[in-house]
């Protein structure tokens, strides 16, 4: 139980920690997004590949990875580096969870899954609060962020729907992040002319990609060997709200009654939904 405690503990720090080194670097202007995406992802396949040599998990079935896994992993995380040029590591993080689970949400409804009225309830709670965020006024985010950063969110639950079916988490997340990597080289020359890269700014992007992404979905496969999906998914509410505490203590952002309402709103609204569900 404890081991539980410490793994899941670490692993929803590192998914906070993607918003912080992301946002320090980009609003810093230490580097340019799709170097930061670049060195995010190869970093992270380098250092899941050599964990997986010495794990005994393997991906049975085909080697070749499926199209859509590595077309929404690479839409997620260069979409996430975009978005926070503008945005605060607060702000992301509850924009990128919130479309996460509206995705999930609305792509089981089109499959036939009838919801519950508490979950229909939840799920509109949530909304109206992504709504409610990104209206305009004096606190509002970049427009082109959230937008930016609600298609980040939309690649990752698509990336996460298309796992559950996935025959071994760690070596098929390995072979989606090593074939993203000439995506994000590719990515990279396109926009060489805007390219300028400094050295705090690699190495925010390099903690991005081998501690909070890499090792932290190690250790987050760890725990969820001892977590039902309800309790995997109420548990991940956390991400966002450490993130917003985080850009307020390490990055000095300000948490305004805007971020501190809507977070209620999308926050209490999906964990109304999960355990609806379950």
């Amino acid at each position: 139980m404890v081991r539980t405690l410490l793994l899941t503990s670490g692993a929803l720090t590192a998914f906070a920690a993607n918003s912080l080194l992301c946002r320090a670097a980009l609003g810093s202007l230490a580097i340019d997004p799709a170097s930061f995406t670049t060195l995010r992802i190869a970093s992270g396949a380098a250092f899941l590949a050599i964990v997986s040599l010495f794990r005994t998990e393997r991906a049975r079935g085909t080697p070749r990875p499926g199209v859509a896994s590595v077309a929404a992993l690479f839409i997620y995380m260069s979409c996430f580096s975009f978005a926070y040029i503008d945005l605060g590591a607060g702000t992301g993080a509850l924009i990128l969870f919130g479309a996460v689970q509206l995705t999930m949400f609305l792509t089981a409804v089109r499959s036939g899954e009838r919801p519950k009225a508490r979950e229909w309830i939840g799920v509109s709670l949530a909304a109206l609060g992504l709504v409610l965020l990104v209206l305009p006024g004096l606190s509002a985010p970049s427009p082109l962020g959230a937008v930016l950063m609600a298609v980040a969110g939309v690649g990752w639950g698509i990336y996460s729907l298309l796992g559950r079916h996935g025959q071994g988490a760690l070596a098929e997340t390995t072979r989606n992040f090593l074939y993203c990597v000439p995506l994000a080289f590719l990515l990279s020359v396109t926009m060489l002319p805007s390219a300028h890269i400094t050295t705090p700014g690699v190495l925010l992007a390099l903690a991005s990609g081998i501690a909070a992404s890499g090792f932290g979905y190690v250790i987050w496969y760890a725990a969820l060997k001892n977590l039902s999906a309800a309790r995997a998914a109420t548990v991940q509410l956390a991400a966002p709200v450490l993130a917003a505490f985080g850009g307020v203590l390490l990055l000095d952002e300000v948490l305004t009654l805007r971020l501190s309402g809507t977070a209620v709103l999308i926050l209490g609204g999906i964990g109304l939904a999960v355990v609806a569900r379950r």
